[in-house]
């Protein structure tokens, strides 16, 4: 057989919409792969006896199954496409032989010259995909890749000169959740990161275009799950910027709005570590934009109030005076409200706001599975009850509803 360093692969789209793959690990390299199986409309099946929040968070929601035990060759029957991506070298070899022996596709995270197939470094632009293969060189093909896809976006094809990677930390807001609304400036420190220190609301697809060589921290928050206390996550970008590296904290939405970000900025510049922000679209402002729902529109609502809906009105920690904002006669936005919802409304109501004010709650905002579920104040719990509507989701109440909505109320 000739040498590895010889081979040539041959390129070729898969297209795996409803067609089962299967990820043999639960771990980091697996957590990168598996978004962009899912935004390809695989089913993708997870292998492992342990997985991490973000992975598990992906299963609790139901957009991937999990098998929580060790590899069975048996699993890869009916697949498509597997990868082999656990730490063990004896498990991945069982994986190649398993596909080889069904004629299945493998990629192996731990030796490429076992694998039947490699995964390229993707970029896009429109309708176009770029992916490069630099013969098991991560680091040149997402490079390669950066440089090509910048090249479309500016009309000309044309590399540019390495940017200088200096020490630090960098919060980068994510957007609501799309990955082509983040910006510009913020998917370049991910490619130029040698940290990534990633929400579980932060775009997950972006996370599989980071070179293998990136570290990825994961410090997913799920619904009454494990958690990554704030002061860990402070200690952890501190750390590893002091050691040297380019750290990129990565959020959903932006920073500053209820995204504790600032308590990061004031960690690193406590340790003086240099840090700069790079801010995100704003989920109470992108998500309904996105629905069709204006925050404010002309002769309608002269402003537009965002609120944490996390604490229910009454709570003793609660720093948000309801009786004032049932008077408001603008918008509301609630985020991370749809627990206490119903008690919000209630609040709402006993304070004079009438009960046919429309209200509108946007589920997985920018996401393909966003919905819009529409009620009123008084009929708001009913409607959340049906719709089964769980977290992520925006609550926009106020007249803007209604003139984005005509026909409904």
């Amino acid at each position: 057989m000739d040498s590895p360093d010889t081979w040539v692969p041959y390129p070729s789209g898969l297209m795996l919409t409803d067609r089962r793959v299967v990820v043999v690990g639960g771990g980091q390299v697996a957590q990168r792969r598996i978004p962009a199986l899912i935004a390809a409309g695989a089913r993708v099946e997870v292998v492992s006896p342990h997985v991490t929040p973000a992975i598990e968070g992906l299963v609790g929601s139901g957009e991937i199954t999990w098998t929580e035990r060790g590899f069975e060759p048996g699993d890869l029957d009916e697949a498509w496409y597997v990868i082999a991506a656990t730490r063990s070298t004896e498990v991945n070899e069982a994986v190649s032989v398993a596909a080889e022996e069904r004629r299945i596709f493998c990629v192996r995270s731990d030796d490429a010259t076992r694998a039947t197939a490699w995964t390229p470094a993707t970029g896009r632009d429109g309708e176009i995909t770029v992916a490069v293969l630099s013969n098991r060189d991560p680091r040149r093909s997402a490079a390669l890749r950066d440089r090509i896809v910048e090249g479309l976006r500016e009309g000309e094809i044309g590399a540019r000169q390495e940017r200088a990677k200096t020490p630090g930390v960098v919060l980068v807001g994510g957007g609501p959740g799309d990955p082509d609304l983040v910006s510009v400036a913020g998917r370049k420190a991910l490619m130029d990161a040698d940290v990534v220190v990633a929400d579980r609301l932060a775009p997950r697809e972006l996370l599989s275009d980071l070179a293998a060589d990136v570290e990825l921290i994961d410090v997913a928050k799920l619904p009454r799950g494990r958690s990554a206390q704030q002061e860990e996550i402070n200690r952890v970008i501190v750390e590893r910027a002091l050691a040297g590296q380019s750290v990129v904290r990565f959020k959903g939405g932006d920073n500053f709005v209820f995204g504790r970000g600032y308590e990061e900025i004031i960690a690193c510049r406590e340790a003086g570590v240099p840090v700069t922000v790079i801010p995100g679209l704003t989920s109470p402002v992108s998500v309904p934009g996105l629905a069709g729902i204006p925050v404010t529109h002309r002769g309608v609502t002269h402003e537009f109030t965002v609120i944490s809906g996390h604490l229910p009105p009454g709570h003793p920690e609660s720093l948000t005076d309801w009786d004032a904002v049932a008077r408001l006669r603008g918008t509301v936005v609630l985020m991370m409200a749809v627990e206490n919802a119903p008690a919000i409304a209630r609040a709402l109501l006993d304070g004079g706001r009438p009960g046919d004010t429309p209200v509108a709650v946007i589920c997985d905002g920018s996401m393909p599975t966003q919905r819009v579920v529409l009620a009123t104040l008084g009929t708001l719990e009913k409607e959340l009850a049906a719709a089964a509507v769980k977290p992520p989701a925006i609550i926009v109440i106020g007249e803007v509803v209604r003139v984005a909505h005509p026909d409904a109320f």
